[in-house]
């Protein structure tokens, strides 16, 4: 319960925030309804140009990183963001940084206790002891004959919650 309640009334914390990943120059038109109402969108890389943060930023402010498709020294994209939200930490990479990327590998390098990544365009969610380590799939054009998706993670009251939304390929 967060501190602030009036009369003695607990106010209870959520936050709703959108994974996004491997959008390469393109955002599905249905990326704004399965976004709608989220407070952050965190990008998880190959973005593919300023278009694309520009219009998600249209749904709520955008944090993203680089991925390895993107142009080195791009000053919107981080190399990776480490954040916290309704107290649960949050880390976000493209995940090329290990390689190929496994859950397994991203946590023995990374702390926090939910990792974000792309890179594979394959929707993943494992979850270990108290940590998530969740890939939300490619959302721009499809590519491995995978279904574009996003996720809509929820943390409330300190537990983490995640819906993933498929995409439809044209929109």
């Amino acid at each position: 319960m967060e501190r602030g309640a009036r009369h003695g009334v607990a106010v209870k914390s959520i936050h709703v925030i959108g994974l996004i990943a491997d959008t390469h120059g393109q955002v599905q038109p249905d990326v704004h309804t399965a976004l709608q109402g989220v407070e952050l969108i965190l990008h998880a890389g190959d973005v593919g140009g300023d278009a694309v943060l520009d219009e998600l930023s249209l749904i709520a402010p955008v944090r993203a990183v680089s991925g390895n498709t993107d142009p080195p020294g791009d000053p919107r994209l981080s190399p990776e963001i480490v954040c916290t939200v309704g107290g649960v930490s949050i880390h976000v990479s493209h995940g090329h940084e290990v390689g190929t990327p496994t859950p397994a590998r991203l946590l023995v390098r990374y702390p926090e206790s939910v990792l974000v990544y792309g890179h594979t365009h394959r929707q993943l969610e494992t979850r270990v002891g108290d940590r998530l380590v969740i890939n939300p799939g490619a959302a721009g054009p499809r590519r491995f004959d995978l279904a574009p998706s996003v996720v809509r993670l929820t943390v409330r009251d300190g537990v983490v919650e995640t819906e993933l939304i498929r995409l439809s390929a044209n929109g």
